[in-house]
């Protein structure tokens, strides 16, 4: 076993602070990480909080990892020592049912996906500890490669809220002549507007915010609609085309109703963030007047997320991030909170041997 440094929640109600965790030994097809950069993500606050289920503690988050390979097993063909690599949200599967087979691994029709923390780790019995440690050890079929030229702080975001973007622009075909809109401009939505805009799509953002219309345009975004006027959407409604894709990225119960109210025929409204309460009901009318669809996407599998990251790669997107040592976490999930940060928060994990 490997001693590893690493930041943990110890219940549900106390700060993160210093922890030693055992990583397994790398296996013929493992890959052992250095971990050099975490971003920090509100899956991260949600679960060492248990706000959706009770956690496992001591529960070491993050799931938006990149770093440099630091030994690989026998086995191991994709990678060397030196490389630059990065892992995701998940880190095993079943690799037999129909989405496994399809490189829908986030989707395991066995429900055997191993999340990179506070999951069942089939390896040691345990649970999995996640990105806020200076090493970890993956199967090489759940690590991604960098691209070479990408600044590898601002790439570490693009692992959950760069992939959970990507992956429903590509599936309902964001391109040009499409026009999308983006809810909210936080960490995924930063990601979107600025993925939707290199797709060669037409982009509308809805923010609460009136002071992030600057940042908007210089992300992509086309138009940029605030949804604090009174009326917006029928304003909207009479001035602009209709849209075709939404993604919504707010991590917090809202009224669907007036977003839905802006898509053409057969429309779709995409939600990727995950409130910890419902959003209020949708009137049915919404959807049936114009075969408008009310949808969710997760994540991405392993193809798509080194096909997103290549993607980013050949456009140079990476996020807008502010640093932070591993020391100041509990502050920044208080500053997460109040949407105090633009647009992520990156842990430089060097701050860890502190």
């Amino acid at each position: 076993m490997i001693p590893t440094r690493a930041y943990a929640g110890f219940s549900a109600t106390t700060p993160l602070g210093p922890h030693t965790i055992d990583r397994r030994d790398p296996g013929p097809t493992d890959v052992q990480i250095e971990i050099l950069y975490c971003g920090v993500c509100h899956s991260d606050l949600h679960t060492v909080r248990g706000e959706w289920d009770p956690a496992t503690y001591p529960c070491v988050p993050g799931h938006e990892i990149v770093g440099r390979v630091a030994a690989v097993g026998a086995r191991v063909t994709k990678f060397k020592a030196g490389d630059q690599a990065a892992v995701g949200c998940m880190v095993d599967s079943c690799r037999n049912c129909r989405s496994c087979n399809e490189g829908l691994e986030q989707y395991c029709d066995n429900r055997k996906v191993t999340w990179t923390y506070d999951s069942p780790d089939r390896h040691t019995g345990g649970v999995t500890y996640g990105g806020y440690s200076s090493t970890i050890v993956v199967d090489e079929h759940f690590v991604a490669r960098v691209p070479a030229g990408l600044d590898l702080a601002a790439a570490a975001p693009l692992l959950c809220a760069g992939i959970t973007t990507y992956s429903p622009l590509r599936h309902w075909k964001a391109g040009p002549g499409v026009r999308v809109g983006v809810v909210g401009l936080g960490g995924l939505g930063h990601m979107a507007v600025k993925l939707a805009h290199a797709m060669g799509a037409h982009v509308t953002l809805f923010t609460t915010s009136p002071g992030k219309r600057d940042d908007a345009m210089r992300m992509g975004a086309d138009d940029v609609v605030v949804t604090t006027d009174v009326g917006w959407p029928r304003v909207r409604a009479q001035h602009a085309a209709p849209l075709q894709l939404i993604i919504d990225t707010v991590a917090l119960s809202h009224d669907l109703n007036p977003y839905l109210a802006t898509l053409d025929r057969d429309g779709a409204h995409v939600l990727v963030g995950l409130p910890p309460t419902p959003h209020p009901a949708v009137i049915a009318g919404r959807l049936t007047s114009k075969r408008r669809s009310l949808a969710g996407s997760g994540i991405g599998g392993m193809a798509e997320t080194q096909q997103m990251l290549d993607f980013c790669g050949a456009h140079g997107i990476v996020c807008d991030i502010e640093m932070i040592r591993m020391q100041q976490i509990n502050d920044a999930y208080e500053r997460m909170l109040r949407s105090d940060v633009k647009y992520r928060f990156v842990i430089d994990m060097a701050s860890l041997r502190d």
